[in-house]
């Protein structure tokens, strides 16, 4: 049965370090270990595109983590239109490399629309060798 945990965050930019807290303690508490890096550089840039252009003032951007045996997603949806659009940064742009980034780190990427928002996600496959038993929800 798979492991699930989700938490919100205000539209604040203590949310971004506070929702990487989140996912790497939720992980090692569920026994994933490996891929540290990726799972902070991936939830730091959802939640980052979450608050920059996702998350109208007054709202709030959720993180769901899901651990599927060797699979591992990360979710942040949030209550604003759009769609996140991945382009070729520029040398001398200041930003744009982040989903980039996420979708090359990914073992899978996808954007799910709602009414409103949408859920930008990404799976990452990582060693469940160390997954304890359990049901994870919060």
């Amino acid at each position: 049965m798979p492991l699930s945990r989700q938490r919100r965050f205000p539209r604040a930019r203590r949310s971004v370090p506070a929702a990487r807290t989140f996912a790497l303690e939720t992980l090692a508490q569920w026994g994933y270990r490996d891929r540290q890096d990726d799972v902070r550089l991936c939830v730091s840039e959802l939640a980052t595109n979450a608050l920059l252009h996702g998350v109208p003032p007054g709202r709030e951007f959720s993180l769901v983590l899901v651990g599927d045996g060797p699979l591992v997603r990360i979710e942040v949806r949030d209550s604003g239109g759009g769609s996140p659009q991945v382009s070729e940064a520029e040398a001398d742009d200041f930003g744009g490399r982040g989903l980039p980034l996420v979708m090359a780190l990914a073992d899978d990427f996808g954007v799910t629309p709602h009414h409103p928002g949408k859920t930008v996600w990404t799976v990452l496959k990582m060693d469940p060798a160390e997954v304890k038993d359990g049901d994870g929800s919060s």
